[in-house]
């Protein structure tokens, strides 16, 4: 009986020995190359983190609603020194997540890699024929956030995206708000915006049907708010997706209403006619004798329609937009004090919204010593000269409030700011009494129960081979309203369109918004 005890604590007594060396061996020899492969697999998972913070709008109900968020994505991963056979490994993921086989291969047989991440944001779809060909060795899928824009391409060129950048090969923002407040929401901090959604979606569907009904090539339209510079709303087509940004043209990561010149045309002459004002060399009622033409410096000048008006009054000028009354403005304005309304309404500078990479408005053809008489008379109905749509909504805004010219901006957080007087707030009163006549006059604008003031612009575009201009043309309008306390502005800009005639298309289309703003802030009526 005691040699059997002796035998069985004999047994035990190695058996607990071994297990032992084997818990050493397990802890200690071998426990440095786990702790190496787990704080691999933190480093790997923890480089793909996203730390970022969300961006705003509101809602119809002035609540916040998310447009940029950090959203959970499956991620397939492999561990190459799990894989046994790399080649074979390959031949069934190549058909799934694409690529070479040999170089798929290589990849699985570089044991010095700890952890390669394969793909990316994998569809369910792949997931499942991920599961169909069962567990593979050394192949896992892990979630990880990445950027997400719910709302797709609504106001992409606003936002911009989350990707990598270039220079550094590190993701940052990019484009838009994403880069100009990339060291904000770098620290987790949220992003809350003056742009109201169900304004954005509403002038994004006005901007894709005039779009599509005038075959333009693209368009703006700004929504602002006069007094304080609020973007309500600013959209641009065409646009693009910021979860896939990399299937896009870089072109239309741009944004036209503050990275593209244009000559604005006629749409120009209520500021021309507001420093005449201004000024006190022109009323309202001053009147001059139309011929239909004037000739300065050998060029002859002829009003859009080729008519003669005869003796007809400044606000008639606005009315029927008539170059040669603007050109008659700006004689009696004088050449260097008309430049210096220009430049007053901000259209030789950056308006400074919070946005990278600001266009500056090009009036250089009014500041070199060769200017011309010519060239501040075709300036004066808005030839030669180029802005930004987001400079022209700014200084049209300054005639809305008053005559203060207000720096636009999209952070809510930020506070309106006041850039300079540029008009006397008499002078604002008139000029939008001149612009409401023209409303009254033509009706394409007018909406019952409202005062609205309004100018078109329908300009030629340049040709910069050839000299002169296209037969190709870009329209624009500019409208605010109500005008006894004038709420809000809008900017509708249509590129190429196949009509002629702003009346016929980004008029209409500032009504319809107009309207759609009345009943969504339920404004009263200020006509009786």
């Amino acid at each position: 009986m005691k040699f059997r005890f002796f035998i069985l604590f004999g047994f035990f007594l190695i058996l607990y020995s071994l297990l032992g060396f084997n818990l050493y061996t397990l802890q200690i020899e071998k426990g440095e190359s786990y702790l190496k492969k787990v704080q691999a697999r933190n480093e790997f998972l923890a480089d793909l983190e996203l730390k970022r913070g969300q961006i705003f709008f509101l809602d119809r109900n002035q609540n916040d609603i998310s447009v940029a968020l950090n959203k959970n994505y499956p991620l397939l991963y492999a561990v190459p020194k799990e894989i046994q056979n790399p080649e074979q490994t390959a031949v069934l993921l190549v058909p799934l997540i694409g690529g070479e086989e040999k170089k798929l291969a290589a990849i699985f047989s570089d044991h010095q890699s700890l952890y390669r991440l394969l793909a990316d944001k994998l569809s369910p779809d792949l997931i499942n024929n991920l599961e169909k060909i069962g567990p593979l060795q050394g192949i896992y899928i892990d979630t990880q956030p990445y950027r997400f824009y719910p709302f797709q391409n609504l106001a992409s060129q606003v936002l911009g995206f989350f990707g990598i950048n270039d220079k550094n090969s590190k993701p940052t923002g990019i484009y838009g708000l994403e880069e100009f407040y990339n060291n904000v929401l770098s620290q987790e901090k949220n992003l809350y915006l003056t742009i109201d959604r169900s304004l954005q979606v509403q002038s994004e569907n006005v901007l894709n049907g005039l779009i599509q009904k005038f075959d333009a090539v693209g368009g703006t339209i700004i929504i602002e708010e006069p007094k304080t510079g609020k973007i309500l709303a600013l959209t641009n087509k065409p646009d693009f997706d910021p979860n896939e940004y990399s299937s896009s043209s870089i072109k239309n990561f741009l944004n036209p209403a503050i990275h593209y010149l244009y000559e604005p045309g006629s749409v120009l002459k209520p500021l021309t006619m507001a420093a005449g004002i201004d000024l006190e060399v022109l009323t309202p009622t001053t009147t001059y004798v139309d011929a239909g033409r004037v000739t300065l410096n050998g060029k002859t000048i002829e009003n859009w329609n080729h008519k003669a008006y005869g003796k007809i009054t400044i606000t008639e000028v606005i009315e029927q937009s008539v170059n040669t009354g603007a050109v008659f403005a700006e004689q009696k304005i004088g050449n260097s004090q008309f430049y210096n309304y220009l430049k007053k309404f901000g259209l030789d500078k950056i308006t400074n919204i919070d946005l990278p990479k600001e266009a500056v408005g090009n009036l250089k053809n009014l500041s070199r010593k060769e200017a011309r008489a010519i060239d501040f008379a075709t300036a004066s109905f808005g030839q030669g000269i180029a802005v930004t749509p987001m400079e022209l909504i700014s200084a049209f805004s300054a005639i809305a409030n008053g005559g203060v010219l207000m720096r636009p901006f999209l952070n809510r957080d930020l506070n309106p700011q006041i850039v300079d007087r540029v008009i006397k707030p008499e002078t604002s009163r008139l000029v939008i009494e001149m612009m409401e006549s023209a409303v009254n006059k033509a009706q394409v604008a007018a909406i019952p129960g409202y005062r609205i003031a309004g100018k078109t612009g329908t300009a030629q575009i340049p040709d910069f081979q050839k000299g002169g201009y296209t037969e190709e043309y870009i329209h624009t309008y500019v409208g605010f309203a109500p005008i006894s306390d004038p709420r809000f502005i809008v900017l509708v800009k249509l590129d190429k369109p196949n009509s002629n005639l702003a009346a016929q298309s980004v008029v209409p289309a500032f009504r319809d918004l107009a309207q759609f703003i009345f009943n969504y802030y339920n404004i009263p009526p200020d006509k009786l």
